[in-house]
């Protein structure tokens, strides 16, 4: 009986319902709001909004309300109508790729659909939506002007109707400054400096259009500058999506002779590969459910062809560094790493179908994990360096051991204007082939490398280059730096006891040759530090165990950077020659700062005391005046 009771009732509420909103007919109406309550008529995609609906009279019984967009079957939102209530609003929410369907046609204007009850309402609300802009970023030894062909009424996103801004093409204020090639002995700002002046250009904006939301097109460290603005800067859910070309998510081995000779610090010691995996991506790792997406160029498949970067490359990114954490999409193509700002077979086939991501797509994803950790990192040469003048030469000697398999070698050339000549081990002069030796000369001054070349079974021994200037070597000369990457014989790790410690506090530098089960002779085991400050200082590494170690005990904050070498003879009496680039990150020493900041506390508290003593002694005064006046 209580069961066929309940039944009725429950029967009667659903008639009842049908009964209301079908008597409601065209009185009831859509209203959109703004995320503070305010009506609107229109949206810029990726606004947070919410939507009200307003029955002609109050609801007789509790009616569910569902917002359904056009051309979609789930709602968008919904709110609840209680007794005795004639509207109902539902909670914010973000109205992101509302601009685009899944063909990735535009829509200027878009539909609401509201279900009141189970029914839908007769009425609809038309809602006038504008694309959301997009802010791009760029990399290192790089400005804005990378992203001229996206800009102006004929650029790239034009086309597809998007407004483009480029963090210092003077739009909004703020101008990065990761570099420049014509003084590549000039600091840069860091990638917290950056990041926060990306922060604030974002802000500039979205005043500037209306946008809550902006997607983000960055290229190589831009990457890194994004990951820190989204993970420590960003205030509000500012982004909708990140689209990467050929950021160095692991770090870059290519920017080794640009650290040796000190050279656009400290950028140029954030995209080492030490400070990406032990340092960076160890901490920069919230994105706040923004999607991730990589276009990663694969220009070079050969070893031989790819100098400074494991292959397949963009000739200075390797593939495996660009999608070393989490991503939600990978494109690959064969692009050199300055392309894919500009060519507009990058844009048409791989950034644009997400620029047009429709709703749906922008599903919240998961906080990345930190990369483990490389138990062996590439095999490197230390990096040979040094200065010449108009009408000098110098020579280089890399000794090659037995079982390397592949030679890279790879120039830095500040004017871009050396020649060079190479002896093999045999002491004969080697004619450089494209072919045989994939040689690759990059002439656009923003890119780390000049010149690579290599050489598949090299002989052993010792391998002389020779550097000359040439006719078109400026009056102040040329800095240069050389460094070998090998395949296979020796390998050698390094690393730093402590990747971020205070001030003073002792790091342990360590090294440690393997040598496949042979005894090679240690003969120079040392690291060249260069602190914060440019500064450098020569450490010799004593042996400890199977490896070596020194204690180092930083006196600067900041990020240092240690080229850790090891030299010697094999037992078959051949020369060796490794290094390793590690980096630490000083952190301010707490027990140091605490006694200043209660000093502070303790001054100011004295302060505080003394003005009330003496407002205390003015206020006496003045009751004392006016006594003796009365």
């Amino acid at each position: 009986m209580y069961k066929l009771m309940l039944f009725l009732v429950l029967s009667m509420v659903l008639i009842v319902n049908a009964a209301l909103v079908q008597a409601q007919g065209d009185g009831v109406i859509i209203s959109l709001l703004d995320r503070n309550g305010a009506e609107v008529s229109g949206i810029m995609d990726g606004n947070n909004v919410q939507l009200r609906v307003k029955l002609p009279s109050a609801a007789q019984a509790a009616v569910d309300v569902a917002f359904i967009l056009e051309s979609h079957t789930e709602p968008v939102a919904t709110c609840s109508l209680p007794v005795g209530s004639s509207s109902c609003t539902s909670s914010v929410f973000a109205t992101t790729g509302w601009f685009w369907d899944a063909q990735g046609a535009s829509h200027a204007q878009r539909v609401i659909h509201a279900i009141v009850g189970g029914k839908e309402a007769p009425s609809a609300l038309n809602i006038d939506i504008h694309p959301r802009p997009v802010v791009m970023v760029h990399g290192f030894l790089s400005s804005w002007v990378t992203w001229k062909p996206y800009l102006g009424p004929d650029g790239y996103l034009a086309s597809i109707g998007l407004q483009g801004f480029a963090v210092g093409d003077g739009q909004a204020p703020g101008v990065l400054n990761t570099g420049s090639p014509s003084n590549p002995a000039g600091r840069t700002n860091s990638i917290k400096e950056n990041a926060e002046i990306l922060g604030q250009y974002i802000s500039a904006v979205q005043k500037q259009t209306g946008a809550e939301k902006v997607d983000l097109l960055v290229h190589s460290m831009g990457g890194m500058i994004s990951r820190f603005y989204i993970d420590r800067v960003m205030q509000n859910d500012t982004v909708a999506q990140v689209i990467f070309l050929g950021s160095p998510m692991s770090g870059s081995a290519c920017t080794y002779p640009l650290a040796s000779l000190g050279f656009l610090l400290p950028a140029s010691l954030e995209i080492l590969p030490d400070y990406m995996i032990h340092i960076f991506n160890q901490q920069i790792i919230h994105r706040h459910g923004i999607p991730f997406y990589m276009v990663a160029g694969t220009l070079l498949i050969d070893p031989l062809t790819s100098p400074c970067a494991s292959a397949p490359s963009d000739t200075v990114v390797a593939f495996g560094s660009a999608t070393s954490i989490a991503l939600d999409g990978i494109q690959e193509l064969p692009m050199f790493h300055g392309d894919l700002t500009t060519n507009k077979q990058v844009f048409d086939n791989d950034v644009r179908h997400l620029l047009q991501s429709p709703p749906g797509s922008f599903a919240p994803r998961q906080d990345l994990v930190a990369p483990s950790e490389n138990t062996l990192s590439e095999q490197f040469s230390r990096a040979y360096t040094g200065h010449l003048k108009p009408g000098e030469t110098a020579q280089v000697t890399i000794n090659i051991d037995p079982n390397v398999s592949l030679a890279n070698f790879s120039l830095y050339d500040s004017s871009r204007s050396l020649e060079i000549e190479v002896r093999g081990a045999s002491g004969n002069v080697i004619v450089l082939d494209t072919q045989k030796n994939g040689v690759l000369k990059i002439e656009d001054p923003a890119t780390m490398l000049y010149l690579g070349y290599g050489f598949k079974q090299p002989k052993p021994g010792k391998w002389v280059v020779t550097l000359k200037t040439t006719g078109v070597t400026p009056p102040a000369g040329a800095d240069y730096s050389i460094i070998a990457r090998f395949t296979g014989g020796m390998a050698m790790t390094a690393s730093s006891s402590v990747t971020i410690p205070s001030q003073g506090q002792v790091v342990v530098i360590q090294a440690r040759l393997q040598s496949n089960g042979s005894s090679p002779k240690v003969e120079s085991a040392t690291a060249q530090v260069r602190k914060p400050d440019g500064t450098q200082e020569s450490l010799n590494l004593t042996a400890n165990g199977d490896g070596y170690t020194v204690d180092y005990k930083p006196d600067q904050t900041g990020l240092y950077s240690a080229e850790v070498m090891l030299a010697g003879q094999g037992t078959d009496g051949f020369g060796f020659d490794r290094a390793v680039f590690i980096a630490f990150e000083v952190q301010p020493n707490t027990a140091e700062v605490e006694p200043v900041r209660v000093t502070v506390m303790l001054a100011l508290a004295g302060l505080c005391l003394v003005a009330i003593i003496i407002l205390a002694l003015m206020l006496i005064a003045r009751r004392r005046k006016k006594q003796r006046a009365g």
